[in-house]
């Protein structure tokens, strides 16, 4: 299944190749930044996506994610509550605060809104120490996800973002993360579409300023520091066709809050406006059913094991032809999932993706005498 979708992830590159050549990318005024389709998991366009950069307060998303995995495991209740530290409470008074007190125990749903909402440093130090028990071996759980995402180029110092040479990530991984956020916890990530949250007395207001300018924006973060400037992971989802889609931007790096709100927003309408995404082959659907030699079957069912969906300048879709190369011939015994062939799909002439195709049911060995047949016929082919 892991080669099955390192093919997939191969295969969405030569089509990123194919549409950057075909829609001109806007002029976005960041570091870096990055546009990401997650319903179909393809990349639309990129400007310097694995610069290292500061992440600021988008650090809190991963802080988030490790407190929704506990949740799901279990290991916490978000009506659970916690005492606050000392170390919590005492963290930088300068910088974002939720306003915990340690003489009030406070629930991990409170702290998440204080997190996502407010962006309080206060809320991640005990978030971590709820969850691990202490800050050190919470960092140490951060940079232990990355890595299982993907995020190659990441590395966490602490769970807030405030500045430290040893918390460094790029566009390219913050993706990886958010489109984990939003794909794997659902429930909880509709925290960070809230536009204002009032603990202890004192009410703040997201600072995703898109929340109030676009309908279909619901999330995720903002971050800034003097020397990360003002940096946006924003995701919006919008009806495309017979599909939902979901997009992700990332902007590192601007100048002011307005120009990462702007940038953010021109990019998110640049992928929606100039793009489609569509669904291919659904799980399980057979594109093809060849002949099988020396199987207890005559023919197999060969397709994918999961939705194919792509996305594709718009007007290009309506073009696409398949073209189906199988590895003939079929020679069983095959396993399910056995890579079979490839299926391109072609726009006037020319390639614009490949796709793994696999087998869709295992096939055994015939029996000897239906061998020996097959090895007759195959000779005479």
């Amino acid at each position: 299944m892991k080669k099955l979708l390192a093919a997939l992830a191969s295969s969405v590159l030569l089509l990123t190749s194919a549409v950057a050549q075909t829609i001109p990318a806007p002029t976005i005024a960041a570091k870096s930044w990055l546009l990401l389709d997650a319903t179909s998991g393809q990349l639309i366009a990129a400007q310097d996506p694995n610069l290292r950069v500061e992440p600021a307060s988008l650090t809190k998303i991963m802080t988030a994610y490790l407190t929704f995995e506990a949740l799901r495991d279990k290991k916490l209740d978000i009506n659970q509550k916690v005492n606050v530290s000392v170390r919590a409470w005492k963290v930088d008074s300068s910088s974002s605060k939720m306003f915990i007190d340690p003489a009030v125990p406070v629930s991990i749903d409170d702290l998440l809104h204080g997190l996502m909402v407010q962006s309080g440093n206060d809320a991640a130090v005990a978030l971590a120490e709820a969850v691990a028990g202490d800050e050190a071996t919470f960092v140490t759980l951060m940079n232990r996800e990355a890595k299982r995402l993907g995020m190659t180029n990441t590395r966490f110092a602490n769970p807030h973002g405030l500045p430290s040479p040893d918390n460094f990530t790029t566009a390219r991984d913050l993706s990886i993360l958010a489109k984990h956020v939003i794909l794997e916890f659902p429930q909880y990530y509709k925290i960070d579409s809230v536009k204002s949250f009032t603990y202890n007395k004192i009410t703040q207001q997201n600072r995703n300023r898109l929340l109030w300018l676009d309908p279909t924006v619901d999330g995720m973060k903002t971050g800034h520091t003097e020397s990360a400037g003002y940096c946006m992971v924003a995701s919006a989802k919008r009806p495309s066709g017979n599909v939902e889609r979901r997009l992700i931007s990332v902007v590192m790096g601007t100048n002011s809050d307005a120009t990462r709100t702007a940038e953010s927003q021109k990019l998110l309408n640049w992928g929606f406006q100039n793009f489609d995404t569509v669904k291919l082959y659904a799980k399980g659907q057979a594109v093809d059913t060849p002949q099988i030699w020396k199987g207890s079957k005559n023919t197999m069912k060969i397709g994918f094991r999961q939705d194919v969906m792509v996305t594709v300048p718009k007007g290009v879709a309506a073009k696409m032809k398949p073209v189906l190369e199988r590895k003939d011939p079929l020679v069983a015994p095959i396993p399910e999932g056995a890579n079979v062939g490839k299926l391109k799909m072609v726009v006037d002439g020319k390639p614009m993706l490949e796709l793994p195709v696999v087998a869709l049911e295992t096939v055994e060995q015939a029996s000897i005498f239906g061998r020996a047949w097959d090895s007759m016929r195959l000779w005479m082919k």
